[in-house]
């Protein structure tokens, strides 16, 4: 007989300033490996105004890619009324901060060639922190 479970986990990290990519698929990986759900889903949510969550290729190529279409879309030296950093909060507005991913037998269910990442969109470094929740039988 299964029992569900609900695991709640934050993971803190250092972003290196804007537009930096941190990969949290093997710290999602650890976490439910570590909470023994063996089939459910797993959200990421990162709790910033400045931060979102994107499934994509780990390849330098693409990254500087996705680099380019947030500047090409919301260019940080346009004309805004927010001091300082109204690029930043437009770019984490377009895309979520937060994902759901399918736990099957213990694993996540990544996509081929799929990374999650936390997507640093604000002008400075900062500690970043995501919350993980693992949800299902054990």
């Amino acid at each position: 007989m299964s029992d569900f479970r609900v695991v709640n986990k934050s993971f803190s990290f250092t972003t290196r300033g804007e537009i930096d990519f941190v990969d949290l698929s093997d710290k999602v990986q650890e976490e439910v490996s570590a909470s023994g759900v063996k089939n459910g889903v797993v959200h990421v949510f990162a709790p910033h105004a400045t931060g979102i969550l994107i499934l994509t290729e780990n390849d330098d190529a693409l990254l500087e890619d996705i680099r380019a279409l947030l500047e090409e879309i919301v260019p940080k030296h346009a004309a805004y009324q927010h001091p300082s950093n109204a690029h930043s909060h437009l770019r984490s507005m377009l895309l979520p901060p937060d994902k759901t991913l399918p736990i099957v037998n213990g694993h996540v269910m990544f996509g081929t060639w799929q990374s999650l990442f936390f997507v640093e969109t604000d002008v400075y470094p900062r500690k970043r922190t995501v919350i993980i929740q693992v949800m299902g039988e054990s």
